[in-house]
């Protein structure tokens, strides 16, 4: 069909795997937080949540995404 031009790596690089690991631990200790009823710890979960979207911008920025001069594809 297609021959990858223009892929822009469907965010298998660090970047996004370490944004996507902190993103889903916030949501599942959020999840666990506002279950146990303790709003605190939810909002500090949101905040982790924001966190995990800085870190994989930064680590993107550094060179580590998709398109990074530090991240070398591998084939599959």
């Amino acid at each position: 069909m297609s021959n990858n031009i223009g892929d822009p790596g469907h965010g298998h690089s660090p970047a996004a795997w370490t944004a996507v690991v902190i993103m889903l631990v916030a949501v599942a200790l959020g999840t666990l937080f506002f279950f146990l009823d303790m709003p605190l710890l939810v909002w500090v979960s949101a905040g982790l949540l924001i966190v995990g979207l800085i870190v994989g911008w930064i680590m993107a920025k550094a060179g580590y995404g998709a398109n990074g001069s530090k991240y070398i594809a591998k084939e599959h």
